[in-house]
């Protein structure tokens, strides 16, 4: 059975990910800090093999395990007035770090997860397409897929992001709810169908090595304003009516906000993957896990 490194792996997407490859019987070797919060999958750490990157244990993970595959979805968002330096620190260097090593002993795959948004938007896209600029310069010695998200939801995501911090709102019934007038389209997609698409990638890949990317969406847009009339909706449904307003254009849009998304998911549909969560059926999950 081959052997995956997942960088993440205590993360919203990560934890999911780990979940989907022990299922499938990998071996997997996870990289996270000496620090981090490994709450959403202590139930699984006995069943891993598992190094500090922070304490100098990158390379010694590739020294110790025969690495086959690695998954990489360790990323910083730059929330909470974190520095330029932590967010390049987070998504390019430690990027490169594991990269490096891939090079080194000669790892035949790397996966890793981009994102859709403009790098323009600010520091955290600007790394993240800074590293797959130099994943594209080593396509030539290790095969490289990029797969780029678009707005992923699901169970066990983070509190600060925007479906659970609008959902703890809700439960709260606070007064009001200021947002920007919605008008963004977005494609939201559930995190199973997430983590079906880099299944696609851990068995038969090409040879020789090569780059190559894929937009990983649901193919719907929706506007936010919409989603989260429909995120309501369900809620009332199985919870009674809210006395929460929803105050659309109360703060401005982000600057160099995207209004809308070009996500073409036809190259991932032609290897066979779908999206096979409906947004009702993924939001009605969501509720029925969150409150």
């Amino acid at each position: 059975m081959k052997t995956v490194l997942l960088t993440g792996a205590t993360g919203f997407l990560g934890s999911h990910l780990l979940e989907a490859l022990l299922e499938r019987d990998y071996n997997v070797v996870i990289l996270k800090r000496s620090t981090s919060d490994t709450s959403r999958i202590n139930h699984l750490l006995n069943k891993v093999t598992s190094y500090d990157a922070d304490c100098g244990q990158i390379e010694k993970a590739f020294e110790e395990q025969c690495i086959d595959i690695i998954i990489h979805t360790a990323c910083h968002y730059g929330r909470n007035g974190d520095t330029i330096s932590k967010v390049v620190e987070s998504n390019l260097m430690y990027g490169s770090k594991v990269l490096d090593a891939a090079l080194k002993f000669d790892v035949r795959t790397f996966i890793n997860t981009d994102t859709l948004l403009i790098k323009e938007l600010n520091a955290y896209t600007l790394s993240k397409k800074q590293f797959v600029e130099w994943l594209k310069q080593n396509g030539n010695k290790i095969y490289v897929v990029n797969l780029k998200l678009e707005h992923m939801y699901g169970p066990k995501d983070d509190s600060a992001k925007f479906v659970p911090w609008v959902l703890s709102e809700m439960i709260r019934n606070v007064p009001e709810i200021k947002l920007t007038l919605g008008k963004q389209q977005r494609d939201f997609i559930y995190v199973d169908d997430v983590v079906s698409a880099y299944m696609l990638f851990l068995e038969d890949v090409p040879n020789p090595p090569v780059f190559s990317e894929f937009d990983v969406g649901s193919g719907s847009l929706i506007s936010v304003k919409d989603f989260l009339k429909k995120l309501r909706y369900i809620y009332e449904v199985k919870h009674g009516k809210l006395e929460t307003y929803f105050d659309f254009g109360a703060i401005p849009y982000r600057e160099a906000e995207q209004m809308t998304m070009q996500v073409d998911n036809s190259g991932l549909r032609k290897l066979g993957w779908n999206a096979t969560v409906s947004l009702d059926e993924g939001l009605d999950r969501v509720v029925r896990g969150f409150a």
